[in-house]
């Protein structure tokens, strides 16, 4: 049994996910859920309806706009 890894590159997930809900990994293991808004070049975004999730608490934390350096990983 074979894997295969597909690489994607992280401006055009943006682009495919733009006005959708995505999942954020952040550096200091926090992880937010919102749906994104816009982006930059630098990968800074803005999500709106956003939830932050931390160990075992969710919080409601509405319009976030995040520095591009702070995520680790994008899931649409």
């Amino acid at each position: 049994m074979a894997f295969v890894i597909v690489m994607v590159m992280p401006l055009a997930l943006l682009e495919k996910s733009l006005n959708k809900r995505v999942t954020l990994l952040l550096k200091d293991n926090r992880m937010l859920e919102g749906r994104l808004v816009g982006y930059d070049e630098f990968m800074n975004m803005v999500l709106e309806d956003t939830e932050e999730r931390k160990a075992e608490q969710t919080r409601k934390i509405g319009s976030v706009i995040l520095r591009g350096n702070n995520v680790v990983s994008i899931s649409p």
